[in-house]
């Protein structure tokens, strides 16, 4: 099975559809990763931070004013004073930071602060971790210095031992500070972040489908419609037009284009016709001819010298004639197929147009023409010189064949700065500018009427234009009506044969 018939198509449609979705999916994901699992360490990290921040503040207000406590032995007022200090600076913390909770134990795991007669054991129920506070890594090693660890998704506790003065090895006589830092409110608000991205994630999903569905239908809708103008234009309807009201440039340019091509397309089936019926015409003149000439000779003339030299004369100018038609069709079909190769090498332009030229004289001895000619000598270029000689035979043949009743001809060759500019200027009608493109095209016949001294096969100027473009030459005619034709080549001026 051919790799055409295994290939697989998708609709623009499903591709614009996968790939709104993917995009969709792809923002979803980085929206995902950032809210879920970036925002979520960064805030864990913000949180361990302000905790210890809080800790060695909280620790250094307790260790001065249990500093006073251990000085006031057992003067029940200051004792009572302190107590207060301290129960109101917790509190006050406590407000400050509702997500904190500040105690106090000593070495025994007693509770100490909040002092509230009657509600250690609530207060205690309410200390998640409390029992672990004796077997925090590195807990109590060295007074002053805090530890921060993580208890749980919800929870980090933070401790730190305030030494009095008065500790023992055992630690009797130490107050240790002990922090929790809730995360509750955090991950509270994480899950209905979560839910919402849930619901954002359905939301940008459908409306990516949505949006995809109508923009593809709006980018696929006048590609449809330029699809079926095309396949009408394939089967030979050159009536469709591809222009109509598109909502951007591109499409509009494409529609252009293929007006474009279909004109082109219709001339060039046009022109087919016309050179079929014109080459059937042109061969069945000729055979025509030879064959009544052959009867002739056979049938009246076979006996009498003149009247058959005159008879056979007639049977080979047309057979020239039919073996000029046929070399120009070759030539022709050769050099736009590419299999006629340019021959390219430098050579003296000059002495080829000049040579040209005196194949034309005997039309000034015979028939009156005036070919003025002005030739720069010693002009080289870099082209092939069998076609580019042809180029030049049939410019000055056309212009021979069509200019006007004084017959006059000038053919000019000059440099202009790089390059060479070869000129054929006759006297006849002008052309019309509508008339100015197609008098290149194959069998193309001007609207006039002439009587020709050159037998052509009407493919001269055809057969010119196939070489030039080939050549990368620029070439063209310019032209007023009733005041004659100047046909123009520019070619590479070479400053040697080299």
């Amino acid at each position: 099975m051919s790799k055409l018939n295994t290939k697989r198509f998708h609709s623009i449609n499903f591709i614009l559809w996968v790939y709104f979705l993917v995009f969709a999916v792809f923002i979803l994901l980085l929206t995902w990763v950032f809210q879920m699992a970036l925002l979520r360490v960064f805030y864990s990290r913000e949180a361990e931070s302000d905790l210890n921040s809080i800790g060695r503040q909280v620790s250094e207000r307790m260790g001065a004013l249990m500093a006073l406590e251990a000085v006031s032995g057992e003067l029940s007022d200051s004792r009572e004073w302190i107590t207060g200090e301290i129960n109101g600076y917790i509190d006050q913390m406590q407000n400050e930071y509702p997500e904190v909770r500040v105690l106090v134990f000593n070495g025994t795991g007693e509770l100490l602060y909040p002092a509230l007669e009657g509600a250690e054991d609530a207060i205690l129920e309410e200390v998640p971790g409390r029992e672990l506070f004796s077997g925090i890594p590195g807990f109590g090693d060295k007074p002053g210095e805090g530890v921060s660890f993580k208890l749980s998704d919800d929870f980090y506790i933070y401790s730190a031992r305030v030494d009095l003065g008065n500790a023992d090895a055992a630690g009797e006589g130490a107050r240790y500070v002990y922090i929790s830092y809730s995360m509750e409110l955090a991950n509270s608000a994480f899950g209905t972040m979560q839910w919402e991205l849930i619901v954002i994630s359905v939301i940008v999903i459908f409306f990516a489908l949505l949006i995809s569905a109508l923009l593809s239908s709006r980018l696929t809708k006048p590609i449809q419609r330029i699809t079926q103008a095309a396949q009408r234009m394939a089967k030979g309807d050159f009536t469709v037009n591809f222009k109509g009201e598109y909502s951007y440039a591109e499409m509009d340019a494409l529609a252009e284009t293929l007006d474009y091509a279909k004109e082109e397309i219709g001339k060039s089936d046009e022109l087919q016709r016309e050179v079929l019926a014109n080459v059937t015409h042109d061969l069945k003149t000729p055979l025509t001819m030879i064959k009544a000439y052959a009867s002739m000779i056979q049938e009246i003339s076979g006996a009498d010298p003149e009247k058959r030299v005159r008879h056979t004369q007639v049977i080979i100018d047309e057979s020239d004639r039919l073996t000029s038609l046929i070399n120009d069709v070759l030539n022709l079909s050769k050099i736009r197929s590419g299999m006629d190769t340019l021959k390219v090498r430098a050579f003296d332009l000059s002495d080829i147009v000049s040579t040209v030229l005196e194949r034309f004289g005997y039309l000034t001895e015979t028939q009156g023409y005036t070919i003025e000619s002005s030739i720069d000598r010693d002009l080289y270029t870099r082209a092939d010189l069998e076609k580019i000689e042809q180029v030049v035979y049939n410019l000055i043949g056309n212009a021979v064949n069509y200019t006007g009743n004084d017959k006059k001809i000038a053919v000019g060759l000059h440099a202009e700065g790089g390059t060479i500019r070869f000129t054929v200027t006759d006297t006849g009608r002008g052309i019309v500018p509508e008339e100015r493109e197609t008098i290149w095209d194959r069998y193309y016949r001007s609207t006039d009427a002439h009587k020709r001294p050159i037998k052509g096969t009407g493919l001269g100027l055809s057969i010119v234009k196939t070489i030039l473009v080939k050549h990368g030459f620029a070439y063209g005619v310019e032209s007023e009506v009733g005041c004659g034709s100047t046909f123009y080549v520019e070619f590479p001026l070479e400053t040697s044969l080299d």
